[in-house]
């Protein structure tokens, strides 16, 4: 039977945590207009997974908030903010919470005219200039942290929560409770999300009660290789690498990390190699590096990758731009044909994969011209490359990820045939 823990956790995947942020951002704007502090979320996970990338792109696609009186003005929309705070690397409290400052009561005037404020000792002598004068009251106050901003349309991003020591988790459990810390408030539309490590016992981290855990909500992250290699592509982490996970995407799937590499430490041996033009060539120097990095029984496995030569599959921006003749050689191949027998449908994944994941990040920053167009329509209406479901997948993922820029592709007739179906 599962204990009560597990049934409250849910699982997420990169895109799914994303679009579960976007709903508590939007839904956080909707109690708040109803006066109520905004709910907090933090994202578990093992270390390496992209927890920090994630909300940093979420503050990059969500706007602020806008006043009546600047949608009535059009006044451009303005992107989120994200402030970041490494809670398990900051020593002094007051980088998070603000410093400690003596406040005094003065007032001036008298009768219903009476003006009394609470002034920060530093402005005391500015005051009396102005005929203030002290009361003989005086309170501890907070001065707000430099990383406050007044404009609306924030994210406070506390990583590495769970690996604070007690007193910055205190301190960071009172603005995740009020949005506010003694003095100070945060401006409106500001939204609070944590990262943490698990305890499972691979971290050092400090364990988090029921008192603490009730007042915010946590999601788990899980490691997704589509997810991956998405993100993979966008870093320009080297392509042989990314065909290597695709193909063997067993390697990460251990939770807790008691056999599954780490994503981190596969993504830093991936970068350690990059530099080689030709892996066969250095395979004693990246059985080493592998070693070192990600153990034994991976570099096993990527040497068998580099043996079998899988790390010379061409790459899709080569298949997307070079000669067709020479791209349709290539791939028939490494991928063999649907019409000969020797079809490698794993092979043939991989490579669709890659052509979907450059060719969208290629039209995020680019122009997609008619020869890329046309190649792809080449290469979903060849009825010996690939089968037909994956030609359908390339069609699909182009079409619905960004359709303004490849919805050429509905002018041909095999397409059109083929996305009826």
């Amino acid at each position: 039977m599962a204990s009560k823990k597990e049934k409250m956790e849910v699982k997420l995947n990169a895109d799914e945590i994303k679009i579960h942020l976007k709903h508590l951002i939007n839904n956080n704007r909707h109690i708040q207009a109803q006066g109520k502090v905004p709910i907090g979320l933090n994202i578990e996970g093992e270390a390496g997974l992209g927890k920090t990338s994630i909300v940093i792109q979420l503050a990059n696609e969500m706007d602020q908030l806008q006043t009546e009186e600047e949608i009535k003005n059009n006044v451009p929309k303005k992107k989120m903010q994200c402030v970041k705070r490494n809670l398990a690397e900051i020593e002094e409290l007051g980088d998070l919470v603000g410093f400690p400052l003596r406040q005094f009561q003065m007032c001036k005037g008298e009768g219903e005219a009476k003006e009394c404020l609470w002034i920060d000792e530093h402005a005391v002598n500015e005051y009396t200039k102005q005929g203030y004068s002290f009361t003989g009251k005086k309170q501890m106050s907070y001065a707000p942290p430099e990383w406050v901003s007044e404009s609306s349309g924030g994210i406070l991003f506390l990583d590495d929560f769970s690996r604070a020591d007690s007193r910055m988790i205190q301190a960071a459990m009172e603005i995740i409770n009020r949005q506010q810390y003694i003095s100070w408030k945060l401006p409106k539309d500001w939204h609070i999300i944590m990262s943490s490590n698990p305890d499972n016992g691979h971290y050092m981290v400090n364990s988090q009660d029921m008192a603490h855990q009730s007042r915010y909500s946590t999601i788990i992250m899980k490691w997704d290789v589509e997810c991956w290699a998405r993100q993979a592509e966008k870093e320009q982490i080297d392509g042989r690498c990314i065909n290597f996970l695709l193909q063997s995407p067993e390697i990460m799937k251990d939770e807790n990390l008691k056999e599954g590499i780490n994503p981190r430490s596969i993504t830093n041996f991936f970068n350690s190699i990059s530099s080689f033009d030709d892996f066969e060539k250095h395979l004693p120097m990246i059985q080493q590096i592998g070693e070192s990095s990600v153990g034994h029984d991976v570099t096993t496995l990527f040497t068998t990758f580099i043996n079998n030569r899988l790390d010379k599959i061409i790459s899709p921006k080569d298949i997307l731009s070079k000669d067709w003749k020479f791209v349709k050689g290539e791939l028939e191949a490494i991928c063999g044909t649907n019409t000969n027998g020797t079809y490698r449908p794993d092979i043939a994944s991989i490579i669709t994969t890659r052509i979907i994941n450059w060719g969208l990040y290629y039209a995020e920053k680019n122009p997609v011209d008619q020869k890329m167009i046309d190649r792809i329509i080449a290469i979903t209406t060849d009825k010996d490359l690939l089968a037909v479901d994956l030609k359908f997948i390339i069609i699909k993922e182009f079409l619905n990820k960004n359709k303004k820029k490849f919805q050429k592709l509905m002018l041909n007739e095999g397409i059109i045939k083929m996305s009826a179906k």
